[in-house]
Parts: C-alpha cells; sequence; structure tokens
C-alpha cells in the first residue's frame, strides 16, 4: 500500500461525513453530497499499515461540499481488501463540524462508515440560526436522517441534571 493510495482511501471515508441532524437539519444534512471530494490538512500524518489505521493530527481540517470537520486529532481505521477500505473515523479534542448555519461541537465523535452512524461524545452543542441544543450523546443515522440526542444520567458541570437543554427560536406572530 502507498501512501497515495491511502491518502485517495482515507479522502474517499471522510467524504462519507455527511454530518449533524436533528429534525430541524436532517433537511441540509440529506442534500448533502457525499460523493464530493474532500480535501484535509493536519500538521502531520501518521500511517500505521500493521494496525491498519491513519492517524492525522495538528489543528486537521476536513472539508467537503460546504461541510467542514476540524479537530485536534482523527484517527482513519481501514482495512486493505484491494486498496484502502476505511470504516471508521475517530475525532478528538476540541471536534467542531459545520454546514450552512449548523455548528456543532464535541469533545470527540465516531463516524461508522458500515453502518452509516455519526456519534458525538462529550459536551454536544449543536446551533442552528437561534436554536440550541446541549447534551452528552448526539447520534446521527445518515441513512434516515434521523437524529437523537440524550443528556446522559448524572449531572455534570454543563448539563445540570444530566438532561437535554436548549432553547427554540419562535417567529413572531401578529394578534
Amino acid at each position: 500500500m502507498t501512501i497515495r493510495s491511502l491518502y485517495f482511501g482515507l479522502c474517499a471515508a471522510i467524504s462519507g461525513i455527511s454530518m449533524l441532524s436533528t429534525a430541524s437539519t436532517a433537511q441540509s444534512i440529506r442534500n448533502h453530497d457525499s460523493n464530493a471530494p474532500v480535501d484535509f490538512s493536519a500538521a502531520s500524518m501518521e500511517l500505521q499499515d500493521r494496525a491498519d489505521r491513519v492517524v492525522l493530527s495538528g489543528g486537521v481540517t476536513a472539508m467537503q461540499a460546504g461541510l467542514t470537520l476540524k479537530a485536534n486529532r482523527v484517527t482513519a481505521a481501514y482495512s486493505s481488501n484491494n486498496g484502502v477500505d476505511v470504516n471508521r473515523l475517530d475525532a478528538t479534542g476540541g471536534v467542531m463540524i459545520s454546514k450552512d448555519d449548523l455548528r456543532a461541537t464535541s469533545s470527540s465523535a465516531i463516524y461508522d462508515l458500515d453502518s452509516s452512524l455519526i456519534t458525538l461524545i462529550g459536551n454536544v452543542n449543536l446551533v442552528q440560526g437561534n436554536n440550541r441544543l446541549t447534551g452528552v450523546r448526539l447520534v446521527i443515522d445518515l441513512d434516515s436522517g434521523r437524529s437523537s440526542i440524550n443528556g446522559g444520567g448524572a449531572a455534570s458541570a454543563t448539563h445540570s441534571g444530566g438532561r437535554v437543554t436548549g432553547t427554540f427560536s419562535v417567529p413572531q406572530r401578529k394578534k
């Protein structure tokens, strides 16, 4: 396996990052072009061929068709069956995902390409326009466009009582 083939395999994997959705954001995610090319940059890239993974670190940015993923570190796990087949991306450290007016942040994120699920874990904040949600864990099903967020079971410094919290904007109506 060459670095070039690994690069293209990683690009194909990141191209599947058609993220972030709650009920109000499913449409923008559903319309994301996951076949578009992906550009990424990082301070360093380490190929761990025996472990079938690539580690990108140092201000990692991946961009695709208006979608941006930023993290301190991204690990791509792959299998090498007649080329590189990336099955999972793990992002850690200051994870931020954005597309249009949607922005989600968390401590870490897992993208399982085989099941088309993205999970954001730890201090999850989701913002679209004036709408805001916070929780501990957000799961996004890219096939159905459905998402769920939960607050975890215990209180934390940012999530009182382990509950999901949020604010939905309401348009001004004439009386």
